[in-house]
C-alpha cells in the first residue's frame, strides 16, 4: 500500500482547501466544498474565503447571510459553523447524536430531573416568537424551571434545537449581540430526515483527506466512524502514513506532487484547516500547536509559508503585526509574507492610505 509522507499530505490538504491557488468559484460553492467554516467570531470566515477565492468581496458572503442562503449555527464538535442553508438542514440531523452526548457530558448533573424534550419544545416556541440571545433564552426558561441554572437550560435548547444566529450578526464589520431563531422559521424549511453519516464522511475526505478514522472523528465530533468507513471501504482509496496508520480517501480527489509550490497564505482565527485532524502535523508541529491554541480556547490567526504554519498575525491600530514561530524567516520569505500582508490589509482596511507591517 502506498505510503504518503507529511509533505504529500500537506499538499493534498492545501489543494482541497483551495489554498494552492485562489479559485474562481462562488462563496456559496466554497462553503459547500469546505463543509462550512468555523465561525465563533463573525469576521474570520470572510478572511478565510478571501484567502481562498479569486476576486472575493465581503458582500459576496454578507449577501448570502442577509438573503438566508447561509447561516451560523452549532454543528461539528459542538462549535459554531457558517454553512449554506442546504447544509444547515442536512448536516444538523446527522450530528444531532453527538450534540446530545456533548450536552450530557457538559451539563448532565445540572439537568437532573428535567424532561429535556419539554425544555426543548418550550425553548423552540420562545425562539420562534422572538429572536433571543442565549442569556435572554436562559432567563425565560428559568422562569418555568427556577430550580435550574439559566445557562444550562439555554444550552439544552442550543444543542437539541437547530438555532441559527440572525443578521446583522455575522455581517462583515457589524457588531452587536447574537440573537437566535429556529432554522425552520428562518429558512422556511424543515431539517432532512436522513441521519446516516456516510455522505458527511465522504465530503470530509474530499475537503480534508486523506485521513484516518481518528481524524474524521476529531473533525466531526461523531463516534463509531470505523463502522461507517468499513461500510464505505469498497469505494474508498487507501494509503498509509509514515507511522503506518491507515488513511482513507475518495477517488479523484487532488493528490499533488509534494514538490508543488505553495504560496504564502494568511489564515483567520479558528480556521478549520488547523482543527480537522487528530494528527495535525501535516500543517503545524506539536510545539507550534501549543503556541497557536491558547489556554482560553482561542485559535490564533496564522501565516502559511511553503504550506506550513510559520507565524501568527493580528491587525493592530490599522496595521498588520506578524510574529514568526520558531526561527526567523529568511529575507525572501519575509518579502512574500509582506506582499500578501499588504493584500490582506487592502481587504480588511481599504481606506488605509499607508498599510503598515510590523514584525515582532
Amino acid at each position: 500500500m502506498t505510503v504518503l509522507d507529511r509533505r504529500t499530505l500537506n499538499r493534498a490538504l492545501l489543494a482541497r482547501q483551495l489554498l494552492l491557488e485562489r479559485q474562481p468559484v462562488s462563496a456559496s460553492a466554497a462553503l459547500e466544498h469546505l463543509v462550512g467554516m468555523q465561525a465563533q467570531a463573525p469576521d474570520p470566515p470572510y478572511i478565510g474565503l478571501w484567502t481562498r477565492l479569486a476576486g472575493f468581496a465581503a458582500e459576496d458572503l454578507a449577501g448570502l447571510i442577509r438573503e438566508r442562503e447561509a447561516v451560523r449555527l452549532v454543528l461539528m464538535r459542538g462549535t459554531l459553523h457558517l454553512v449554506t442553508a442546504h447544509d444547515c438542514l442536512t448536516l444538523r440531523p446527522v450530528l444531532q447524536g453527538a450534540l446530545d452526548r456533548q450536552l450530557t457530558g457538559a451539563f448532565g448533573r445540572r439537568l437532573g430531573g428535567l424532561d429535556l424534550d419539554e425544555v426543548s419544545a418550550y425553548g423552540r416556541k420562545l425562539c420562534e416568537a422572538e429572536p433571543l440571545t442565549v442569556g435572554g433564552l436562559g432567563a425565560l426558561l428559568a422562569e418555568r424551571w427556577p430550580q435550574h441554572e439559566p445557562f444550562a437550560l439555554a444550552n439544552v435548547v442550543r444543542n437539541r434545537v437547530p438555532l441559527v444566529q440572525l443578521p446583522p450578526r455575522g455581517l462583515w464589520g457589524v457588531g452587536g449581540q447574537a440573537v437566535h431563531g429556529t432554522a425552520e422559521s428562518w429558512l422556511g424549511r424543515s431539517p432532512a430526515a436522513d441521519t446516516a453519516p456516510d455522505a458527511l464522511v465522504e465530503r470530509y475526505l474530499a475537503a480534508f483527506g486523506p485521513a484516518t478514522v481518528k481524524d474524521i472523528q476529531a473533525w466531526s465530533g461523531l463516534t463509531r466512524i470505523g463502522a461507517v468507513v468499513k461500510r464505505l471501504r469498497p469505494r474508498l482509496r487507501m494509503f498509509h502514513d509514515e507511522n503506518g496508520a491507515e488513511l482513507y480517501d475518495v477517488p479523484g480527489a487532488p493528490l499533488p506532487d509534494p514538490g508543488t509550490p505553495a504560496p504564502v497564505r494568511f489564515l483567520p482565527e479558528f480556521d478549520n484547516i488547523l482543527l480537522a485532524h487528530a494528527d495535525r502535523t501535516r500543517i503545524l508541529t506539536d510545539e507550534q500547536r501549543r503556541q497557536v491554541f491558547t489556554r482560553n480556547g482561542l485559535i490564533r490567526s496564522t501565516v502559511l509559508v511553503d504550506g506550513f504554519v510559520r507565524a501568527v498575525w493580528r491587525i493592530e491600530d490599522g496595521g498588520l503585526v506578524v510574529e514568526p514561530l520558531g526561527r526567523p524567516l529568511p529575507a525572501r520569505e519575509r518579502t512574500a509574507v509582506e506582499r500578501e500582508g499588504r493584500a490582506l490589509l487592502a481587504f480588511t482596511a481599504p481606506a488605509s492610505d499607508a498599510p503598515r507591517i510590523r514584525w515582532t
